[in-house]
């Protein structure tokens, strides 16, 4: 499974580039703050809305500590999608969040 950090992530964002996160946190986890522009799909929820994703781009995904984001990577994967995780997840992101 591809890796990034969360500061390797964060600094993707801040020279603009174009990225696609995915943050599959539940509510109640979202509400205390998310990457700006982040998707929220709850890992539960990944496998019925794979039809809302692009096989032709690439997503990152996020949660807590790594472990949940690592879960939706295999199963990504395992379905033709270009997909990484940031390791840590959010307990090691230190940028913004709205």
């Amino acid at each position: 499974m591809k890796e990034i950090t969360a500061k390797e992530l964060a600094e993707k964002l801040k020279t603009g580039e174009e990225v696609n996160i995915i943050d599959v946190r539940e509510d109640d986890e979202v509400a205390e703050g998310i990457i700006p522009g982040a998707r929220h799909i709850k890992l539960g929820e990944i496998s019925s809305r794979m039809n809302e994703l692009d096989k032709n781009e690439h997503y990152y995904m996020v949660c807590r500590s790594g472990g949940r984001s690592g879960m939706a990577c295999q199963l990504l994967t395992d379905n033709g999608f270009d997909v990484t995780n940031m390791a840590g997840g959010m307990l090691d992101w230190q940028d913004e969040v709205e």
